[in-house]
């Protein structure tokens, strides 16, 4: 093996920890949230500054492998690819935490009938399944299963269109709890940035194989999602 591809080698297994590390975060996350430990909600919140080292680390490596190497091709595309689902991984994490902070505000576990009723379980269901194939893409590439990974976050963002009526109506119904749903609102878009954030990585890694860039989401959402950030 090569100097260069042993460098690229190192730089995709700290990126490896670092997901396993996120993907722990999210499925505590969901857990913390349904049984409202707050024991566990606190752990993923401390592990932030873990994850947070392992991005400034993946960073660095990586300006050092430009620095080095001058990369063109396809191990520049490797590493391109490399920063930018660093970049989506850190802040997957950082969804984490902030669902695990609002669990630690809340009086008790969510109703797991309306997490049901809102969706909100299945939208986690599919984004911690997306980010499992994403990472099993990474290591062993398949673009069918990369392009089913697209369509998945077809999926969240239908629920999260939907949404609105559903906690409208359990407001209405329930006035004294109108807090609680504006709570699982919050949790909704969360788990809706989520799905983002997985095609985000998903599109880098068919950029890394194929030198296609993949421009899933349409410009109508994009506008709508920096007026949200705003």
């Amino acid at each position: 093996m090569s100097h260069i591809d042993k460098e690229l080698k190192q730089i995709q297994e700290k990126l490896l920890e670092m997901w396993d590390l996120v993907e722990y975060q999210l499925i505590s996350s969901r857990e913390a949230l349904l049984h409202h430990d707050l024991v566990l909600a606190e752990r993923v919140v401390k592990l932030g500054k873990k994850v947070n080292r392992y991005d400034t680390k993946i960073d660095r490596q990586c300006e050092n492998f430009f620095a080095l190497f001058t990369p063109v091709a396809v191990d520049l595309r490797q590493i391109l690819a490399t920063i930018k689902i660093n970049a989506n991984l850190e802040r997957i994490g950082d969804t984490a935490e902030g669902i695990c902070r609002i669990v630690k505000k809340l009086n008790g576990p969510l109703s797991e009938p309306l997490a049901q009723e809102s969706r909100l379980l299945e939208m986690y269901d599919i984004t911690l399944v997306m980010l499992a194939d994403a990472r099993k893409v990474l290591t062993n590439y398949d673009a069918d299963t990369a392009h089913a990974i697209l369509k998945q976050d077809k999926v969240i963002n239908k629920i999260y269109r939907k949404s609105d009526k559903t906690l409208v109506d359990f407001m209405h119904q329930n006035p004294a709890n109108v807090a609680t749903g504006l709570q699982l609102y919050t949790l909704i878009k969360k788990m809706e940035r989520v799905g983002d954030q997985i095609t985000n990585i998903t599109e880098e890694i068919i950029f890394y194989h194929d030198a296609k860039m993949i421009k899933h989401r349409s410009d109508k959402k994009k506008k709508n999602r920096n007026k949200d950030d705003n």
